[in-house]
């Protein structure tokens, strides 16, 4: 998702034409990581919980898929001669409605939405009454903020460029402070909210005060994953701050915010927790048990999660983006040409 932060701060790291070409040249090179992540996880998620995707689509996918496409757009034709001006708003908006209405949809991991598995079309407002729990939207919240920090994190390592550099270094202290604001107060609230359980013989669905929190208690390695993750998360912003010649940030604050990241998605489903609460009727809530694929599916699956290594390997090896650059870091004199 730094990808999504990196656009929302075309014109507020780059103050000049040439700055923000630079900045959109260095974006080429990874805007289909993110695409990649998504198509994985959505294959994935889709083969191993159909149940999930029967009844979660709502006009919120709809949005994000918006997003991306007016992305994928933007990047295809920015630099064609006699293109149209507004790419780099197109990119700009993709990038702040993109990860904040993504955050704001894995809040319904913890929060629930209205769906039924016995009806259809009983959703009031279309996936839309999300937006309206202000607990999701802090999530959408965090999410944008985190891909911003991500991002300044990555001109920092990726653009040689002073006036940018340090402009990164400026927005990094204060989009890292209200970060810390939002994270916390959203990590407070979960662990304080009442959670949703199930009961392992029976099967029903019942409500659990302080169930994320015990979440955490109940498996420890989960509850070190995520301290091991926000430790990194921050010790990559803060040494960026305070040692001028640090450049390697991205990698210990991106690496943080997987294990962070990862943490949260398996205390929303292990434990014998509801990932996918029903606001309609709780007891058609969905559980790893009750949404499963079938056997084979799975797995098919776990065979094929083995290539994603060779996966990452094959895209850093290769390290060529849209606009056919090398895996040098760029500078103000790395111009942008016409494709």
């Amino acid at each position: 998702m730094f990808v999504q932060g990196a656009q929302a701060l075309i014109y507020t790291v780059g103050k000049t034409e040439e700055e923000r070409d630079l900045i959109v040249k260095s974006i080429g090179r990874k805007w289909l990581y993110t695409f990649a992540a998504l198509f994985v996880f959505g294959v994935a998620f889709l083969v191993s919980f159909p149940l999930f995707f029967a009844v979660s689509f709502g006009a919120l996918y709809w949005v994000i898929l918006f997003c991306f496409v007016i992305q994928t757009v933007s990047h295809e034709f920015l630099f064609k001669k006699n293109n149209f001006k507004g790419y780099k708003y197109f990119l700009m908006f993709g990038g702040i409605a993109g990860a904040v209405i993504v955050g704001t949809v894995i809040g319904t991991f913890f929060n629930g939405a209205f769906f039924s598995i016995k009806e259809a079309n009983i959703t009031p407002y279309r996936g839309f009454e999300a937006i309206l729990n202000p607990h999701n939207l802090l999530l959408g919240i965090s999410v944008y903020l985190l891909a911003r920090v991500l991002a300044l994190l990555y001109f920092i390592n990726n653009i040689r460029n002073e006036q940018i550099v340090t402009r990164s270094k400026i927005r990094l202290f204060s989009n890292a402070i209200a970060l810390v604001v939002c994270f916390f107060s959203f990590l407070v609230w979960l662990m304080l909210k009442n959670g949703f359980s199930y009961d392992a013989a029976t099967k029903t669905v019942s409500m659990d005060a302080y169930k994320y929190f015990y979440n955490l208690l109940a498996m420890p390695l989960v509850f070190g994953l995520l301290l091991a993750g926000i430790g990194l998360l921050f010790f990559g912003i803060a040494r960026s701050l305070i040692d001028s010649r640090f450049t390697d940030g991205i990698w210990y604050s991106g690496a943080g915010a997987k294990l962070t990241v990862f943490s949260f998605w398996l205390i929303a489903g292990l434990n014998h927790t509801c990932y996918y609460p029903s606001l309609y009727d709780i007891q058609d809530s969905l559980t790893i048990e009750n949404s499963s694929s079938t056997y084979q599916a799975l797995k098919s699956v776990s065979y094929v999660s083995l290539a994603t290594p060779f996966a990452l390997a094959f895209i850093f090896w290769k390290r060529k983006g849209a606009y056919g650059l090398n895996k040098n870091p760029l500078n103000i004199f790395d111009k942008v040409k016409p494709l």
